[in-house]
């Protein structure tokens, strides 16, 4: 009888020792998006799923946890095993609510590895010509110079991108305006056509057809190099904004802790799998800039972030209720 136990009791060892031994992935990886499906962050993350899915032999479960600002799903990420298995597909306002809401049940920096920067895209400004006369970035500033708190701009929403590269740019030119915040991205482009607001920085997706159709026009990017499909329109460094560039991103990271080996294969194989030639022509198509920077430069990326926000949201008084 205690042989018979005996050799439960080793073939139970035999069994932990080989599960442990398994390679990473061994089952299946979730994949936490913050947002509700559709739109850009469902895009890059579904096409990176799928290709993992084919490079690891497992599935990868993209999952939409929309939300509170991107909260909600990080959070989810945040309190999850450090074990690989769950990652977060990280934006823009995965840094910004770090500064915008007065309390977060996690800490952006502290609780979060960074595994890999997969994509980013400037921002353009976008104003409707019936309200505004500005077709650069120079007269951009200087006609909102020339009036403070008369012109308008919409947002997704309080703390969104949007909102906080206006504040930033207030912030660097000493202009004002006045925001009006709207639930989503889209409805807000609509009340700009429609003249109920006079200015947005957008996503060049959002506003690009309503540009071609003379209803929008576009006269400044916040990246720090002009856009190779909107050639003429100058950056807000151009404009003469001084240290003013804002670009909304998608990376991914893990929960804090996860064992190294596990973040180096992660960081090696979501890079890859961002660089995909198929991949890169996909996205780069929808006006995203691949990156795939891995571990260590996505994490000086995010420190640049943290600064440049930190400081803006606080300077603006964004605060997130």
């Amino acid at each position: 009888m205690r042989r018979i136990s005996s050799l439960f009791v080793a073939l139970a060892a035999l069994v932990s020792l080989s599960a442990a031994a398994q390679p990473f992935p061994s089952k299946p990886v979730r994949f936490v998006v913050p947002f509700a499906p559709g739109g850009q962050s469902d895009v890059v993350a579904r096409t990176v799923a799928q290709k993992l899915s084919e490079r690891w032999g497992q599935p990868v479960v993209v999952e939409n946890k929309p939300g509170a600002a991107t909260t909600i799903g990080a959070d989810f990420v945040a309190k999850s095993p450090a074990d690989g298995y769950t990652i977060l597909l990280a934006p823009a306002p995965f840094v910004i609510t770090q500064y915008a809401y007065a309390k977060l049940p996690y800490d952006s920096r502290k609780d979060f590895a960074p595994v890999a920067l997969l994509v980013t895209n400037p921002l353009v400004v976008a104003v409707n010509p019936t309200k505004m006369t500005a077709k650069n970035a120079a007269e951009f500033v200087a006609e909102t110079k020339r009036a403070p708190g008369k012109y308008t701009y919409g947002t997704p929403g309080n703390g969104s991108l949007p909102h906080v590269a206006v504040e930033l740019f207030h912030l660097r030119t000493g202009v004002s305006s006045v925001h009006v915040p709207y639930k989503g991205g889209a409805p807000a482009v609509t009340d700009l056509v429609g003249g109920q607001i006079d200015f947005m920085f957008a996503s060049p997706l959002e506003v690009m057809q309503h540009v071609k159709a003379g209803k929008l026009a576009v006269v400044g990017v916040t990246s720090g190099k002009r856009l190779s499909y909107w050639p003429e329109v100058p950056t807000m460094l151009e404009g003469g904004v001084k240290d003013y560039e804002v670009l909304a991103w998608f990376g991914v990271v893990a929960p804090a802790g996860t064992p190294r080996d596990v973040l180096a294969k992660l960081s090696a194989d979501v890079s890859a799998a961002i660089r995909s030639p198929d991949v890169v022509e996909k996205l780069s198509a929808q006006g995203a800039d691949v990156s795939g920077a891995q571990a260590e430069e996505f994490g000086r990326f995010l420190d640049a972030e943290h600064e440049r926000w930190s400081a803006a949201v606080k300077a603006a008084n964004v605060k997130i209720e």
